[in-house]
């Protein structure tokens, strides 16, 4: 009788800007999972959303617009490509104007139910790493490791103003932390799925660590958790 593939999986949780797909890419790239951007799908909703006119409190609309939506996840020359209605949106979800609304679709029920379906569904065929607000405690559940990545606001909003100024985009610091500020709070006051600690994740404050640090971390914890 043959055995049943046994897949690991590690879930990172965490407020937005914590670095947690940065991190988890470096994971997957070691151990050589697949990396599931599960907020980039979400953005992708957002982004739809934003093309579509459809207002952050229109539950109603957004909630049919993620059941009409298809969304694919797909490898094009080692680095994850999002696609969106046949179309390539790579690019296009990291707007500002759509990662603000992507917090916001976050907290429709149908398109948490929607896009944790299909989360679901890639951690069943492959080795997986998620990062995003509720895969420890939703997505994921039996994670073989669970870690929720966080860092203080002021740390998280002086890393995206030196992201988007090594761009050459004009912004205001205070302005970004009080953003992110913002979206901890919603994030963590939805009534679907909102971020917390699962009871088993490590927690893991990469304030002063390096990318490559918290990677390290993570790696020694997930091998210890599988030994």
């Amino acid at each position: 009788m043959q055995r049943e593939q046994k897949y690991y999986s590690i879930a990172i949780d965490g407020p937005a800007g914590a670095g947690k797909s940065t991190i988890a890419k470096l994971v997957a790239k070691e151990l050589q999972f697949i990396y599931v951007d599960t907020g980039a799908m979400y953005r992708a909703i957002g982004l739809l959303a934003v093309k579509e006119g459809i207002g952050m409190q229109e539950e109603e609309a957004l909630g049919a617009l993620a059941r009409k939506a298809d969304i694919n996840l797909k490898y094009e020359n080692g680095r994850q490509q999002i696609y969106l209605n046949g179309e390539n949106v790579t690019d296009d979800i990291r707007t500002e104007e759509a990662g603000k609304m992507a917090s916001a679709v976050g907290k429709v029920k149908a398109v948490r139910e929607k896009m944790v379906d299909l989360q679901k569904k890639i951690a069943e065929s492959d080795h997986v790493i998620m990062d995003g607000r509720d895969i420890g405690t939703v997505v994921l559940p039996l994670a073989d490791l669970k870690v929720y990545l966080t860092a203080d606001a002021r740390v998280r909003a002086e890393r995206r103003f030196k992201e988007l100024t090594g761009k050459g985009i004009s912004c205001n610091i205070e302005e970004i932390e009080k953003d992110i500020v913002a979206r901890d709070y919603q994030d963590m006051n939805r009534e679907a799925s909102p971020l917390k600690q699962a009871e088993d994740a490590v927690a893991l404050d990469c304030s002063y660590m390096t990318i490559e640090e918290v990677a390290a971390s993570i790696i020694n914890l997930f091998r210890k958790a599988v030994s």
